[in-house]
């Protein structure tokens, strides 16, 4: 009988640390959500940090229709470290940082050609970071100005840049989603160096952080996703953009949707073809004891214009159309492939291909990899179909040009 009441005591005792989990639980209304935070070159001190940090209650507002006052807030501290800088915000700020629901790190040029390490250190290594938060690179302006943009679009202005990249992902197939936990991998890869994303502030950059920018129909200021940034070692190398950026997507197998543009019977751009499917597969051999890379894209698609008199229903056509696209596909990646080996950065991973095809080949290479990257042959084979013509197979051009 005495055995009871101690197995119970027992079990009390045992989950007592269960049942004491709210030992650090945190007041929604003692913390200050930070959603964006811009880091830039210090004047006085090594980092200059802006923090966007959200304020639930006009946010609440806005969206049962009442629309009073501003949903953010903008805060900037300084620090010879983020930690530093971080910390000192809290003479300004009456609630504790919060980063869980941080969605964008924005960096300027001059920190990402100096002092990119750094950063990421400070933000993979603080454990309410998420790892999974997007990082970009801000072209021709300050992080500071990024970060206070106001937008109409969307009551939070940084949802509205997540928002506009993963359009621009899944449109014009010339960026890609880059969280920091893919950089970090790219940087500590012997055989691929990282990408980021650009961004830019378009417009009266004044303007931007005013609330007459949410007043106006045509913004005075708006951002805009502005090409692909190239690094080596950690830091920020080159940029590419337009066709050559899209290039970059196909080869690294990242292309949802996109626009290519073929010319007809002299008419310039007068075919447009969108991919729906589309797959890239990276391989290497060697050649006289050197790597030849091979990169294999099979692409599927939809006529969206035929600018021009054509009978789609016609097979030969279609298989004509495809020949063009193949090859409009195959010198936009050429073109990407041998503007990248100019800066000897590895963004493809063509050394981790050679790495796996051959890791004993691989050994004696990687020192002199960079070198080796910026000669290296490379070759592209593109097969494109076209599986639907639209709702026209033969456009109103047919009956015009009677």
């Amino acid at each position: 009988m005495m055995r009871k009441p101690f197995i119970v005591s027992l079990l009390v005792v045992m989950f007592l640390p269960i049942l004491s989990a709210c030992w650090n639980q945190k007041e929604l209304t003692d913390l200050a959500f930070v959603m964006a935070v811009g880091v830039d070159k210090g004047k006085h001190k090594k980092f200059d940090l802006t923090f966007q940090i959200v304020l639930p209650a006009n946010v609440t507002v806005g969206q049962s229709g009442g629309g009073q006052g501003l949903t953010v807030a903008i805060y900037t501290s300084s620090g010879d470290t983020l930690t530093e800088a971080a910390r000192k915000a809290t003479k300004r700020i009456s609630r504790t940082l919060y980063y869980a629901h941080t969605n964008l790190i924005a960096v300027s040029e001059e920190i990402a050609r100096d002092d990119m390490l750094n950063v990421i250190d400070a933000l993979d290594r603080d454990p309410e970071f998420r790892t999974t938060t997007e990082i970009v690179v801000v072209r021709d302006t300050t992080a500071e100005a990024l970060v206070s943009v106001l937008t109409n679009l969307d009551i939070i202005p940084v949802n509205n840049f997540t928002k506009e990249l993963k359009s621009t992902e899944r449109m014009l197939g010339e960026n890609t989603s880059v969280p920091i936990d893919e950089f970090i991998s790219g940087v500590v890869s012997n055989g691929k160096e990282p990408i980021l994303n650009g961004v830019r502030l378009v417009g009266k950059k004044e303007q931007a952080m005013k609330a007459e920018n949410l007043e106006s129909t045509k913004p005075d200021a708006f951002i805009e996703v502005a090409g692909l940034a190239l690094f080596k070692d950690g830091k920020l190398l080159d940029w590419i953009d337009g066709n050559k950026a899209r290039g970059v997507i196909w080869v690294l197998d990242k292309i949802e949707s996109t626009d290519i543009n073929v010319k007809w019977k002299g008419k310039k751009a007068a075919i447009s073809m969108v991919p729906i499917r589309s797959k890239t597969k990276v391989s290497n051999h060697f050649k006289n004891g050197k790597p030849v890379i091979t990169i294999a894209i099979e692409n599927e698609g939809w006529i969206s214009e035929a600018n021009t008199a054509i009978d789609l229903n016609d097979p030969l056509i279609i298989g004509k159309i495809n020949k063009l696209v193949e090859n409009e596909i195959k010198k936009q990646v050429l073109a990407s492939v041998k503007e990248v080996q100019k800066s000897k950065s590895d963004i493809f991973g063509f050394g981790d291909t050679v790495h796996r095809a051959n890791p004993k080949q691989w050994k004696k290479i990687k020192g002199d990899w960079p070198d080796q990257f910026a000669n290296l042959e490379v070759n592209v084979k593109v097969n494109s179909y076209i599986r639907r013509e639209g709702v026209r197979t033969k456009p109103f051009w047919s009956g015009i040009n009677k």
